[in-house]
């Protein structure tokens, strides 16, 4: 247990994410005063005061009565991130403070420095925008928000590669998100929203008509916008009959035009879900972008996560869509799956690398809450820090010998060893629509159950966010209800 005291601020979930990078799994109680801990627990005090008209900032951490380490930052506003909001200095101050304390009696890495529920990326892209050049951006994220170097690197070369798509955004567009929230199963590691087609088919075809109806009223909404980027993920989007992705697909286009479109993308995901017909029915819809997403090509893995298939059955889906013609495929994979070290990921890479695939997205473990592994963590094998850095650095090596280079990236809480997800690309194959939902930097409208809206306030450059509801049957009995929480902001 680690309790926390807090004095001169109520910076209580920044302060609570942190903690929780060097203490994952471990309960964390926020108390209203000092206390004295039993010799198992922690007590972390961090005090924001001012002396001599200077803001300090000071964390003690104890065991019991004994103080195992300290730390203070005499005056927090010789912190320099090119930025004069005093909140946010102060912020960083207090995560600083903490961040140096408890990496005094911790041997854990923490790559990603005080960065916690930040998108590094958007960092990068103020202070470019501010005119801050690449050498004194890299010195501020390593001194100031403490990433290691090779961090540092990751994060601008991404920023540098989306800033070329971010440059040609058109705020008078809009791109669409459709969301599918079913799957054949449920994989053992999914938070997503997810309903296993076998229980819930006999609501498919409604679900397929609530969600034109929302996409068609949707268009009445953005009048005056025209769309950039489709988007159509869950779930498993092919785990739909065709006739019902078919329809979906052609009701996008009729209500917004299917010339307008730059890129439209079809998680295929799950080879068990992907058949001639399926693939045949997106090219002739004009898809060009769809995902293959293994997780893993070790079938041992495979049975163990709940996934039905074969790594034979990935290999055979790819090479079928290859010769139907589809111009970009996307792979996911996952480092960290349990029982899977660096022997397992070599297995799965040297399997990709034979594909050759335009995109490849190299997501890191994370356990999530609403996952079946978050409660049953003492009946896996989870790998440690060390393990993951290496099978991290195994998946940049055969990006790098595929031509491939990372252009965008996002962190997850809970996420083990505190690494990240990379995507990589091939010259000209980089997805625009996940650079759009990383960077928010447009308007992005979410259809169907799970969806989210986020509206874009270019010169106030903040986000709107409008959620739809989760659960499948309270979406379609509360479509009317959906359309509306839209429509006053539009």
């Amino acid at each position: 247990m680690i309790f926390v005291y807090l004095k001169g601020h109520e910076f209580r979930y920044e302060v609570n994410e942190l903690i929780k990078v060097f203490y994952f799994n471990v309960d964390i109680q926020f108390v209203e005063s000092k206390i004295i801990t039993d010799e198992q627990s922690l007590l972390i005090e961090n005090t924001l005061f001012n002396i001599n008209d200077k803001v300090s900032v000071s964390t003690r951490v104890l065991r019991g009565e004994n103080l195992i380490s300290f730390n203070v930052i005499d005056d927090i506003f010789k912190i320099d991130i090119k930025d004069n909001n005093k909140s946010k200095i102060i912020k960083l101050a207090v995560k600083q403070s903490i961040f140096n304390a408890l990496s005094k009696i911790n041997s854990i890495k923490v790559p990603w420095g005080v960065l916690t529920g930040v998108r590094p990326t958007k960092l990068v892209h103020d202070l470019l925008g501010k005119g801050i050049n690449i050498n004194e951006i890299k010195n501020i994220l390593t001194r100031e928000y403490k990433l290691f170097e090779e961090k540092a690197n990751l994060t601008i070369d991404i920023a540098l590669a989306e800033k070329e798509i971010i440059d040609t955004i058109d705020n008078n567009k809009f791109s669409l998100y459709v969301n599918i929230p079913f799957c054949p199963t449920r994989c053992l590691y999914c938070s997503f929203l997810s309903n296993p087609i076998g229980r819930y088919g006999d609501l498919v075809d409604i679900y397929t008509d609530k969600l034109i109806y929302e996409i068609h009223k949707t268009k009445t909404l953005v009048k005056d916008r025209t769309i950039d980027t489709v988007y159509i993920g869950g779930g498993t989007p092919t785990s739909l009959p065709v006739k019902n992705l078919d329809k979906i697909i052609k009701n996008i286009y009729e209500a917004f035009g299917k010339d307008n479109i730059r890129e439209f993308t079809v998680e295929a995901g799950r080879p068990d879900t992907i058949t001639k017909d399926m693939l045949l029915m997106l090219q002739d819809n004009k898809i060009k972008r769809i995902s293959i997403n293994p997780q893993t090509m070790c079938q041992c893995t495979l049975d163990l996560i709940g996934r039905n298939h074969t790594p034979q059955d990935i290999i055979s889906v790819f090479e079928l869509a290859k010769n139907i013609g589809f111009e970009t495929i996307n792979m996911d994979i996952i480092v960290g799956l349990p029982g899977e070290g660096p022997k397992e990921i070599e297995t799965t890479m040297a399997e990709i690398m034979k594909l050759r695939p335009e995109n490849l997205t190299v997501h890191t473990m994370a356990i999530k809450r609403a996952s079946r592994l978050k409660n049953s963590l003492e009946e896996y094998s989870l790998t440690t820090q060390d393990t993951i850095e290496e099978m991290l650095r195994i998946t940049r090596h055969y990006a790098e010998i595929m031509g491939m280079h990372p252009y965008y990236m996002y962190r997850q809480k809970q996420i083990l060893g505190n690494f990240e997800n990379v995507g990589y690309s091939k010259p000209g194959n980089e997805c625009i629509y996940n650079v759009l939902i990383m960077e928010e930097k447009q308007t992005i409208i979410g259809v169907g159950a799970g969806g989210i809206t986020k509206i874009y306030y270019p010169n106030e450059n903040r986000i709107e966010r409008v959620p739809n509801v989760k659960d499948l049957k309270e979406y379609i009995d509360r479509i009317e209800e959906m359309i509306q929480r839209k429509e006053k902001y539009f």
